[in-house]
């Protein structure tokens, strides 16, 4: 493994938690509270190494930070993982240790749900602690964050086909969605809905057949890599990261790359790549803040009517991306960037670190 002050050289906090009896083994990544406490989801995935679950919670961590900042909260960026198969692995035991450990954080984390955990599963982590979200709505929480998280990746969409063809909407349309779990089938709905022509694709077959059910008119394809290979206007990853690789950015016919998946780019310069062959890419922590807005406003007795407008200003946050872009003469991945590092910058040198209240 490398060096993990190397690795985390950004973040404030890695905390490695351990619990033998539960078989608990989870990395806690703190990347920046100058806006506020860390707010980010807890990620259940059977990692091949422990260098690879670094490697993903500090990645992820620093995405929240950027993704907090764009959607003007006052709340730092943080994640966690949980190394294992959910499948087999998860239990009530296993997961009020993990809550015993995010107490131990004093407030500087809060936890929800991402891969592999569910409402449900914060109502056991809340049993030991304090700073958990996206609880159960019977437990007054937020319930499913993908809700939003779809409904904000369909806005940013929207403001992308405004900048691509002058209208926002996407009838006629055809989109390619890669993953149909928790979001990508929320995004489906608001595709059909909005009279775009729809391919998906998923690793997990009850996933599709669910789709098939639910909205006999979407296609369905074998893999990521023929849906790549359609002709599409909009390509939307909505699975696990790394989905624009140098490969897919010269396969690719679509206009636009609008989708729920967290740091899609596989390594920096594909955002350049990407903007030399005309295709504009709406920045992933940009449009799909709509979850982490949902269960942000959890922590103030939550609102869905509330969280939803808020989650509509996505529209707004990601033509002001575009726009800087244009202005700078960058891709829209760097003025995401600026405008986000610009938010934590004005305002966190009012703050500094954050600690909780004693």
């Amino acid at each position: 493994m490398s060096d993990v002050f190397e690795l985390g050289s950004e973040h404030e906090q890695v905390v490695f938690a351990n619990d033998p009896a539960t078989g608990l083994r989870a990395i806690i990544a703190v990347h920046s509270t100058a806006l506020g406490p860390a707010l980010g989801g807890t990620r259940f995935h059977p990692y091949a190494s422990t260098s690879d679950a670094l490697r993903d919670v500090l990645n992820l961590s620093r995405g929240m930070s950027y993704k907090a900042a764009l959607a003007g909260l006052d709340l730092g960026g943080g994640k966690a993982v949980i190394i294992g198969d959910p499948t087999t692995l998860k239990s009530e035991p296993l997961l009020r240790a993990y809550g015993r450990h995010v107490e131990a954080l004093g407030g500087r984390y809060y936890t929800a749900c991402d891969v592999g955990t569910f409402s449900a599963d914060m109502d056991h982590i809340a049993r030991e602690t304090t700073y958990a979200t996206g609880r159960t709505v019977a437990h007054g929480g937020a319930g499913d964050s993908s809700v939003l998280t779809a409904y904000g990746v369909f806005q940013g969409m929207r403001a992308a086909a405004q900048v691509a063809w002058g209208s926002t909407s996407l009838a006629g349309r055809t989109v390619g969605v890669a993953g149909v779990g928790k979001v990508g089938r929320h995004l489906v709905r608001h595709l059909v809905e909005d009279g775009a022509d729809v391919v998906v694709t998923d690793v997990y077959a009850p996933a599709l057949e669910r789709i098939r059910e639910e909205h006999p008119t979407v296609q369905v394809v074998a893999s990521e890599a023929a849906l790549v290979a359609t002709e599409l206007d909009v390509y939307a990853p909505c699975a696990m990261g790394d989905a624009i690789t140098d490969e897919v950015v010269e396969t690719l016919s679509a206009a636009i790359v609008c989708g729920a998946a967290n740091n899609q780019l596989a390594h920096p310069g594909v955002e350049k790549a990407l903007q030399e062959r005309g295709i504009l890419y709406a920045p992933d922590y940009c449009v799909n803040a709509g979850g982490l807005i949902q269960v942000a406003d959890e922590l103030e007795g939550f609102s869905f009517d509330r969280a939803q407008q808020r989650a509509a200003g996505i529209f707004d946050t990601t033509l002001r991306v575009f726009e800087l872009a244009a202005s700078d003469g960058v891709p829209p991945a760097i003025a995401a960037d600026r405008l986000a590092e610009r938010r934590m910058r004005e305002v966190g040198r009012l703050r500094g670190v954050w600690l909780p209240r004693r």
